[in-house]
């Protein structure tokens, strides 16, 4: 897989995951179920690219087992809520922020090995992982509450997880050795 492949496929990830938050915050009101659809469809894609650029590019990365445990984990949830869409309504706000928690977890750590490599703007990457970790450390305290403002909340970190996607991209060729 050539570098430009993995970089149009992490901008598409990107584009999806920011029309999923769009969607998340134009639609308050949408229900738990089709929003747990979409959003499964949506990280279904996500993991799966993970996954595939860490197959075809894990040699000339750095930093390629996170991308790997990234898609894995995000395969797997994104099962979850294609397949229980029953147990969703009450599993979903958890779930999701674990999600949000392993990944920005997992954005902090990227930008700090773009930060060893000298790329400038890592301190963007930084801080959006902090966000999201922060988001989904916080709603791990009451995820019954945040059943009712989940969809916006899912929204914008939904937009956030999308803009760091597309920056990744944009720094894509840093990782390359």
């Amino acid at each position: 897989m050539s570098r430009t492949v993995s970089r149009i496929l992490w901008i598409i990830v990107g584009v999806l995951l920011i029309i999923a938050g769009i969607y998340c915050l134009c639609n308050p009101d949408v229900g738990l179920l089709s929003l747990s659809l979409y959003l499964g469809i949506v990280l279904l894609i996500s993991g799966i690219i993970d996954i595939v650029i860490f197959a075809k590019c894990n040699q000339y990365m750095i930093g390629a087992g996170w991308f790997l445990a990234d898609g894995i984990l995000t395969v797997l949830l994104s099962l979850f809520l294609l397949f229980n869409q029953a147990f969703t309504l009450l599993s979903l706000p958890f779930i999701f922020s674990m999600w949000l928690l392993f990944s920005g977890i997992n954005q902090f750590v990227n930008s700090f090995e773009l930060q060893n490599l000298g790329v400038r703007g890592w301190g963007w990457l930084t801080a959006l992982g902090v966000l999201m970790a922060v988001a989904g450390f916080f709603s791990l305290f009451d995820p019954v509450a945040n059943l009712f403002a989940l969809s916006a909340l899912a929204g914008l970190l939904l937009i956030c997880d999308g803009v760091a996607t597309i920056v990744r991209a944009c720094l894509s060729h840093k990782y390359w050795r």
